[in-house]
């Protein structure tokens, strides 16, 4: 019943900005910690921000001082301000909690967001 919706990407110049957001249902996700993930045609997902549900962040070290993930439990949403893009930003964004919420599947992933930098 767990649903995580993706929203906000798009095309953008290389040191522009874009703002991500997430909204999820059908779990209690103020608890857990969350977490904003990339991936790119042949590459496995990489994690590239959380943050806890008391509001501490960490980020992978490629995107430290450029993102800025975010999360507002009373709308059960959770943000990603991308500033300063690069090239290599390139790629579907999905949030999720970190770990990934699991079901009896497997993981759980929603349909991420496109994220496109050019030159």
């Amino acid at each position: 019943q767990v649903q995580l919706v993706e929203s906000g990407g798009g095309l953008v110049q290389a040191g522009g900005s874009l703002r991500l957001s997430c909204a999820a249902s059908g779990s209690r996700f103020s608890i857990n910690a969350m977490g904003w993930y990339r991936q790119v045609p042949g590459k496995q997902r990489e994690l590239v921000a959380t943050i806890t549900s008391g509001g501490t962040r960490n980020y992978a070290y490629s995107v430290k001082g450029r993102f800025t993930i975010s999360r507002d439990n009373a709308k059960n949403a959770v943000y990603l301000q991308m500033n300063s893009l690069k090239l290599e930003d390139t790629g579907v964004y999905y949030c999720n909690t970190e770990p990934p919420w699991r079901t009896a599947q497997g993981d759980y992933w929603g349909q991420g967001t496109q994220v496109t930098v050019s030159s």
